[in-house]
């Protein structure tokens, strides 16, 4: 064993050396760079190391610092390397990054190398962004490509380490959104973050880890990123939440709100603080929305008070019914048909709340009516089944009683007998 031990020993000693011999004979170590060896020991913002450029998507797809920057990262020297023969750019000015990205990623037969599923509509779209517009009247302080996408270790949305990955987006946006003093001086709120941070929006994607609930960018844009002006809220919105928007433009609601320039959903629901919605909404207490506009007692008064108690008519024979089901399963009955047939009451309820929208009470009862009748006959079905639960006990009982006194009545004749 030790002879085959030492053997194996000087295989492997001199595989690894013929590794380096054909390395070196094939050439590898041709895409040295030179700029990696000194700005891996800088200090930031310069510094670049070997692991984070390897991060990038850019560099796992063979570009190098050459490909942004020019020059020639095969030279030790750094005058060749940094030769502006060789076409050695520099830093990069904030104002050229879009051009400079867009040089690629507008190109589609570049692109097509690379990746042919990319756009490359995103220097375009750029340029009608608040951002790009800015940036072209010499506003420096706008974002560009790297400060959203990162820069030197750039990876792809669906990478969850991105930037610009949806999780992260909201983040990534803050940067500056939220930093009150580098947004001095302009006209916008910084607390966007915040509210967001509290809002349904944020737990669906953050908590639930619903990759599709809204970020940033999927009301504002991204490369576009410009606020929605007040005709476009609701189409903003409409975007997911179809149903409502179509219930709100067949409802008297839309005149009204168009004769006020009034922004739609975000008058009821707010924009980046969004919260889930109640049916306190519809209260008078102090969430209560419709009294903020309609006085107490007028006829849209009246329809919310309707709706209101129609909602709470079949949310309340919902739980009632889930609750007799309940108990009835934990006493062993057979209700599982009717736990299921929950669901469809429940949808019920959620279809009517939707169609709260159209502002119209008979709709709504009409969605509330069909839960109910699904929610009350699961009630009967859990009323029979606890009132079979008792007639067994019952009839249990009485036979036992019926064992026992024929146990007793036979123990009576044995004594009997042997007396």
């Amino acid at each position: 064993m030790a002879i085959l031990h030492i053997n194996l020993d000087r295989f492997h000693r001199a595989a690894c050396l013929m590794v380096v011999v054909v390395s070196a004979t094939l050439g590898f170590g041709q895409n040295k760079n030179s700029c990696l060896d000194c700005h891996s020991a800088l200090p930031e913002p310069l510094n670049v190391t070997q692991e984070k450029f390897s991060q990038d998507i850019h560099a796992q797809k063979g570009l190098t610092c050459a490909s942004c920057h020019g020059g020639d990262p095969t030279k030790d020297d750094s005058d060749k390397a940094m030769s502006r023969t060789a076409g050695w750019k520099g830093h990069i000015d904030r104002r050229q990054v879009p051009q400079l990205c867009g040089s690629c990623h507008s190109d589609p037969a570049t692109m097509r190398k690379f990746d042919p599923s990319l756009r490359t509509d995103q220097l375009s779209q750029y340029h009608t962004s608040v951002h790009g517009q800015r940036l072209s009247k010499g506003d420096t302080k706008v974002a560009v490509c790297t400060d959203c996408h990162s820069v030197h270790d750039i990876r792809p949305p669906s990478d969850p380490r991105s930037t610009v990955n949806p999780v992260n987006v909201a983040t990534t946006c803050s940067h500056c959104h939220a930093d009150a003093n580098y947004m001095k001086g302009y006209p916008i709120p910084t607390d966007q973050f915040a509210q967001y941070n509290t809002s349904v929006h944020h737990d669906a994607l953050t908590v639930r880890g619903d990759l599709s609930a809204p970020t940033c960018t999927t009301c504002h844009g991204n490369h576009g990123a410009t606020p929605p002006g007040v005709d476009s809220v609701r189409n903003v919105c409409a975007t997911c939440h179809a149903f409502q928007a179509q219930m709100f433009e067949k409802s008297t609601h839309k005149q009204a709100f168009a004769k006020a320039s009034l922004p739609g959903c975000v008058v009821c629901h707010g924009n980046h603080g969004i919260t889930h919605p109640s049916d306190a909404y519809l209260g008078t207490g102090s969430v209560a929305l419709c009294m903020r506009c309609h006085a107490p007692g007028d006829r849209c008064d009246q329809a919310r008070a309707n709706i209101l108690a129609e909602l709470t008519s079949l949310d309340h024979s919902i739980k009632r019914a889930d609750n007799i089901l309940k108990l009835a399963e934990s006493s062993g009955m057979e209700v599982s048909e009717a736990r299921l047939a929950q669901n469809e009451a429940r949808d019920s309820l959620t279809k009517a709340r939707v169609t709260i929208h159209s502002f119209q009470p008979e709709l709504v009862q009409q969605d509330v009516q069909a839960g109910l009748k699904i929610a009350n006959a699961n009630f009967e079905t859990g009323q029979r089944a606890m009132a079979e639960r008792r007639y067994r006990r019952v009839g249990l009982g009485l036979s036992l009683l019926a064992i026992c006194v024929v146990v007793i009545g036979i123990s009576l004749v044995i004594k009997h007998i042997e007396s």
